[in-house]
């Protein structure tokens, strides 16, 4: 397990970029966090470093986008789970796990029985930590513009399965 503080929207990008380095097909990723926690930033920094085209951006409305690579490595598959209330839901989407790395947002519960390994990252952000600094208190109307704020979160992630043994992030449960 590894556990970060990253400053701002830039180091979580720059922490994508160091992980997507060390990604290979077959990769699969599961992302939670709140809103605005940083979940797309990061997919965009792991897409840098798979050398995938892009812009990466978030797949809300089309629920995956699939980014080829550029480096003749394998593409990114970006899936928002947001709407998707079942597994199967997931499933119908036919997306090619064994060749591509897969990350999967708002997928916890969804995607357990695709691989045998996969990283959990969850995105920790402060809640209200912005409209408490900024002294506007909650629920104001500023507090919607404050949800994407850049302020420090906290990243776990955890893996799961022989790929991730004996690394970093192996789940010490």
């Amino acid at each position: 397990m590894r556990r970060i503080e990253v400053a701002d929207a830039a180091a979580m990008e720059e922490f994508g970029r160091e992980l997507g380095a060390g990604l290979t097909a077959g990769d699969l990723l599961v992302l939670s966090g709140p809103l605005g926690a940083g979940k797309t930033t990061l997919t965009r920094g792991l897409g840098a470093g798979l050398g995938v085209r892009g812009p990466v951006q978030s797949p809300t409305f089309v629920l995956a986008r699939t980014h080829p690579s550029l480096v003749g490595g394998a593409p990114l598959v970006h899936v928002d789970a947001y709407r998707l209330g079942s597994a199967e839901l997931v499933e119908d989407l036919d997306l090619d796990f064994a060749r591509s790395v897969v990350v999967v947002e708002w997928g916890s519960g969804l995607v357990d029985d695709v691989s045998e390994s996969w990283l959990e990252v969850d995105i920790e952000r402060p809640q209200g930590a912005a409209v408490t600094e900024a002294g506007t208190g909650a629920g104001s109307d500023s507090d919607a513009e404050l949800l994407g704020a850049d302020e420090p979160r906290v990243v776990t992630v955890r893996g799961f399965g022989p790929r991730w043994a004996g690394t970093a992030y192996a789940d010490a449960r």
